[in-house]
């Protein structure tokens, strides 16, 4: 795998993801209370021995570097390290990224100089677990040019992805990107060809490409400068090459999750709580998932009832129920208080005791959970303040909401408190 040249796309400026990406880059957007998205790429890579990987980004990457710099420290007696390109203006190239292949494009002066020789592509926002070197070993024998992993897909989710039809050998045929209606009908297959047994291919009758690609390297390069107008990878690169170049299909049979969405979001992260076998684990010795070390203390409960929960580092949490929910790194959740189906991401520091009793900040509302307080279908970004008595329910059942002036957000349904907001004592939302 040293010959395997990583690199993970940062995305754009994830507007299906907002008010989340508000202030934080879609891979730096927390996971399962203690991990940012990038980690699951980044460690597939380290699993995989692929220890080459550049990670480009252009919209409000500075907790992403950050969090990078501080948790992936390679021996320097290793070619390994995992670097951020950022989005940069050049004499030559006065535009920002235009798309996944143009981010490419513009740093490929710099990949070109190192020793290799497979391109892996890959996004930042999905959550699986995958040993990319079986995906390396299968692009290697049988020549292909360009490898793309694929899943099974039903009609329901179909429509969202770009699909492909393939011949009896693997080979990519066909492509078309988000169908509708007749169009999606036509790009049904026989997915038993992949491997799937009959029943599975009946209840998965469409190909979906996942996003990941491996490329030979003179492939990559040769395409990216002979086709300067085009810019996206699965729209553009990909589809147009299928004629001058051998396409591979490969399989992925895992759990694999697109985390485009709030909603999508929400819920990849309350199915962690799911016993005995959750859709993805992260108890896993074999394949961990590696996060920045933060050295703090044990969580500690006090007269607390928690259920089907998981529950970080750090936290405080005093004579409340919690059920079905995610609590990340340093909550502070105060007494009777009840939280269900809802993640909270926690706090970027600790709040001195005698700020906490004296009311010393601006809003007069402490970092964390106040007394009393009840909330449902919620996400609560960091170092949130909320009061006591709040009641975050949306009683009213409203599926999209735009309250930014008082702090949250409501998306398909789901409450999102914004990262820093306020929210005084005894509201309701």
């Amino acid at each position: 795998m040293k010959k395997v040249l990583g690199i993970i796309l940062g995305g754009g400026a994830g507007t299906r993801l907002y008010p989340l990406t508000k202030l934080r880059a879609k891979p730096a957007v927390p996971l399962a209370g203690k991990y940012r998205l990038i980690d699951i790429p980044v460690s597939n890579c380290i699993n995989s021995e692929i220890t080459k990987i550049y990670v480009l980004t252009q919209f409000n990457s500075a907790s992403l570097n950050r969090h990078l710099t501080r948790t992936y420290n390679f021996p320097g007696f290793t070619e390994g390290f995992v670097e951020v390109l950022a989005a940069q203006q050049t004499p030559e190239s006065p535009s920002w990224f235009q798309g996944t292949a143009d981010a490419v494009r513009k740093y490929i002066w710099l990949m070109k100089e190192w020793d290799i020789d497979e391109y892996l592509i890959l996004s930042g926002d999905h959550l699986y677990r995958m040993d990319y070197s079986k995906f390396v070993d299968y692009h290697r024998e049988t020549n292909a040019d360009i490898t793309l992993s694929v899943v099974p897909i039903d009609e329901k989710r179909a429509s969202s992805f770009g699909l492909m039809k393939i011949d009896d050998h693997g080979k990519v045929m066909y492509f078309s990107e988000k169908p509708k209606g007749d169009a999606l009908k036509e790009m049904q297959v026989d997915t038993s060809v992949l491997g799937l047994s009959p029943e599975e291919a009946k209840k998965t009758p469409y190909i979906a490409s996942m996003g990941i690609y491996i490329f030979k390297k003179e492939v990559l390069e040769r395409l990216l400068e002979q086709n300067p107008e085009q810019t996206d990878f699965g729209k553009e690169i990909i589809p147009g090459a299928k004629e001058d170049y051998n396409l591979q299909a490969y399989l992925f049979k895992g759990y694999w999750e697109d985390i485009g969405t709030v909603e999508s979001f929400y819920d990849a992260n309350l199915a962690l709580t799911q016993q005995p076998n959750p859709s993805f684990s992260f108890y896993d010795e074999t394949a961990p998932i590696y996060t920045r070390s933060r050295h703090l203390p044990p969580t500690k409960l006090l007269d607390s009832q928690v259920t089907e929960s998981i529950i970080g580092e750090g936290c405080i949490i005093k004579k409340c129920r919690i059920h079905h929910s995610v609590l990340g790194v340093r909550s502070r959740i105060e007494a009777d208080c009840t939280i269900e189906d809802t993640l909270v991401m926690g706090a970027d520091f600790f709040e001195p005791f005698a700020e906490r009793k004296s009311g010393l900040q601006d809003s007069g509302v402490p970092i964390g959970i106040g007394t009393g307080s009840t909330i449902r279908r919620a996400i609560v970004d960091k170092n949130a303040r909320i009061g006591h008595k709040v009641l975050i329910l949306n009683k009213d059942r409203v599926e999209e909401s735009n309250k930014e002036e008082l702090g949250f957000y409501i998306r398909s349904g789901i409450v999102v408190i914004l990262k820093n907001a306020v929210i005084p004592d005894n509201t309701v939302i």
